[in-house]
Formats: C-alpha cells, sequence, structure tokens
C-alpha cells in the first residue's frame, strides 16, 4: 500500500505494519469483506450480557462528523477532563479529507458535553478551524508517529503521555507532554522513558490519580505483545521517570520498590485505568481473545491474576455484526463523567480491507457496578 494524500505520504512500510498491528486478530476475519449496515447512533438498541445493558450511544467521528475539522478519519478518542471543565478528546493518526490525506498525529477537539447518554458532541479543534497536530514534529525516517496513550489533569495543568515511533512498532522512546491552557498548546516536559525499559514494557501508559494522592500506572509493550507491569509516583514529580517507584516480589510478598515485576500473565492492549467512587475501573483491548474487557478493583494493587475479567464488547467480522459483536474492534477510553453503574467507552474501528471506516464510536454499560 502506498497512500499519498494532499499533505503528508504514508510509506508502504508504516501503512502495512499498522495495518497488522491494528488490525490483529481482527484483520484475519474481517478483511476484504464489507463494512457493515450497523446504524451510527443506536442508544435506544440494547442487549443485556453477563448481567451488563450493553448499547451504542454514537459515532463520533467520520467524515460527515468531524470532517469539518480537517479529521474525518481518525482513532483513539481518548478523553481527559480539562482544567476549564470541557473533555478533550484526542487522537491517534489522523487524515483527512481522504483517508491518508494530511497524515497528523496526535490531535484533539474539545466537547461540552455532560449528558453522556445523548452521545458526545463537540465544540472545537485544537488548532482553530482546522485541528493542528499537537506535537511539532515531520513524519519520516527519525519519527515515522507519536501515538497518544494517555492523559491526566492534575490541578491547571495536563499530561499528555505518547508513544514515539521510528517505523510503526519501532518505539525509541515514550515521553510526557504538558499543557497549562486546556490542551490549546503543549510543550515537551523533558520525561524519557526508554521504548527497551523493563523488556519494553514502559512504553504504553494508563495513569490515574488515586484519592490516597499517588498516582497509579499501568504500563505494556505498545505492541500488544506483553503482560502488564504497575508503578506510582507523587503528582508534583509526573516528569522525573526516576520518581516512579515499581510494583514487584520480594520474596514471599508484593512491596513497591521491588520489580517491576508483571502483574498479569495475558497480553495487554489499549488500557484505561480510572477511579470511580470509591473503586476502579480497569478496561483493555484484549487482543488474543479479539475483545474488550473490565475489571472493577478495590485497588490498582489488587491481584489481577485472581481478579475477574468481565467482556464488554467482542469482536467479530464484518458481515456479523450486533451491538455488543464489532468488527475490527481496538481502544477502550473511560469517558469522564462515567460511573461503575453507567460506563461509557470510546471504541475504535477500522477496516483494514479498504479504509472505509476508521473511527471511533461510544458505548454506554449499564450495571457493572451493581454485577459485582
Amino acid at each position: 500500500m502506498n497512500v499519498v494524500g494532499s499533505g503528508s505520504q504514508i510509506s508502504s512500510s508504516v501503512g502495512l505494519s499498522r495495518r497488522m498491528f491494528l488490525g490483529g486478530a481482527a484483520g484475519v476475519v474481517g478483511a476484504g469483506l464489507v463494512a457493515g449496515t450497523m446504524p451510527s447512533a443506536a442508544a435506544t438498541d440494547s442487549v443485556v450480557a453477563d448481567g451488563i445493558r450493553i448499547s451504542k450511544v454514537a459515532d463520533l467521528t467520520g467524515p460527515d462528523i468531524t470532517g469539518k475539522y480537517g479529521i474525518g478519519y481518525v482513532d483513539l478518542g481518548i478523553p481527559v477532563r480539562c482544567p476549564d471543565g470541557r473533555t478533550l478528546y484526542v487522537f491517534g493518526d489522523s487524515f483527512g479529507p481522504n483517508w491518508g490525506d494530511n497524515w497528523k498525529s496526535p490531535t484533539a477537539l474539545w466537547s461540552r458535553t455532560r449528558g453522556l447518554s445523548s452521545g458526545v458532541t463537540f465544540s472545537g479543534a485544537v488548532g482553530g478551524e482546522q485541528a493542528s497536530q499537537l506535537i511539532p514534529y515531520e513524519h519520516g525516517d527519525e519519527i515515522s508517529t507519536i501515538i497518544p496513550s494517555d492523559l491526566i489533569t492534575i490541578g491547571d495543568t495536563m499530561y499528555l503521555q505518547g508513544v514515539v515511533n521510528q517505523g510503526f512498532g519501532n518505539v525509541i522512546w515514550s515521553g510526557i507532554w504538558t499543557s497549562t491552557d486546556n490542551g490549546a498548546t503543549w510543550t515537551d516536559s523533558g520525561a524519557r522513558f526508554p521504548g527497551a525499559a523493563y523488556d519494553k514494557m514502559w512504553q504504553l501508559f494508563t495513569w490515574a490519580l488515586g484519592s490516597d494522592g499517588w498516582i497509579y500506572v499501568y504500563s505494556a509493550e505498545f505492541l500488544r505483545e506483553s503482560p502488564m507491569i504497575l508503578h506510582r509516583v507523587r503528582p508534583d514529580k509526573i516528569t522525573d521517570p526516576d520518581a516512579y517507584e515499581p510494583w514487584g516480589k520480594a520474596g514471599d510478598s508484593w512491596q513497591w520498590g521491588a520489580g517491576p515485576d508483571p502483574v498479569t500473565d495475558g497480553i495487554i492492549g489499549e488500557m484505561s485505568l480510572r477511579q470511580l467512587g470509591d473503586r476502579w475501573v480497569f478496561t483493555w483491548f484484549n487482543s488474543a481473545d479479539y475483545r474488550i474487557d473490565a475489571m472493577v478493583l478495590d485497588h490498582p494493587t489488587q491481584d489481577l491474576r485472581t481478579t475477574e475479567s468481565i467482556t464488554l464488547l467482542h469482536g467479530t467480522s464484518w458481515d456479523n455484526e450486533d451491538i455488543n459483536h464489532v468488527a475490527q474492534l481496538y481502544g477502550s477510553y473511560v469517558i469522564p463523567g462515567s460511573s461503575l453503574d453507567d460506563l461509557h467507552l470510546t471504541v475504535s474501528q477500522w477496516n483494514t480491507g479498504d479504509n472505509s471506516i476508521y473511527r471511533v464510536m461510544q458505548y454506554r454499560f449499564r450495571g457493572l457496578g451493581r454485577r459485582l
């Protein structure tokens, strides 16, 4: 494949490797099939599975939705509350007006939506009328793309952790960028997490500030080839990699300062950790089983190997979709305003067969807290 747009050009090696990575198991069952006809907004349609009522709320992006911002084709949509109360949705590789045109990553849109059940809508783009790339760099041999993995707001500052690729999947380092103007501009903090550190498990982050004053950080390999490790850090040290305390085994017990040792056996993909009330929710793309799973936790340090894993969405082929079976799905990020009993996630979907669909959707899961 060699996609040439009116802006940047995606090389065949980057494009194909990205298709294989994000397609995963989905690419095997979905590639080349005609896109399904599942409605773009199905808030009135739901299904109950494993005690959870599941519904698709809306497509959040697409040529007819976010094309006006110059990014009709985007994925991920990692949401974080801004200091001023808006929500910023940050996307990965972004294109428009056609798939492959004007390659940017990351990009972002603001939303003022608080009533999540009616569907998230966007109020503006970072960059003005046309969304701009948040981090200044050229897509080329030195850096092919920077993919966001998570964001957090501490006081008046927003922090974006991103994975720097030199050829897709070849992570040379990940870093942290900061914003003090609600995401309008971003500055490199200088934080560098080496791509090879901890058997590559310090690349892709999700993090959340607990009520105990610590930021807890789950991390894994960007290429969905590793289990997960855990660190914690104080908010005022978030841009100092040396201040991150690992969680690991010391003899027969687990403690801070040891390890880090894997806290899961299974492979972890894109993920989201958030504290909701007095409990935590952890969602992730389970690429091995082709689905999006969740755990409800008392604390990020609890034994994940003995914690129940709950499947929220199953992967399927394009001609076999229904409410909780989604073709070529990935991602899964908790939308601010969610609760355990009314959880909203952004979920990505890409038809790697013809690129006709490359979007972010909003799904709703009711009863997760009551179920447990």
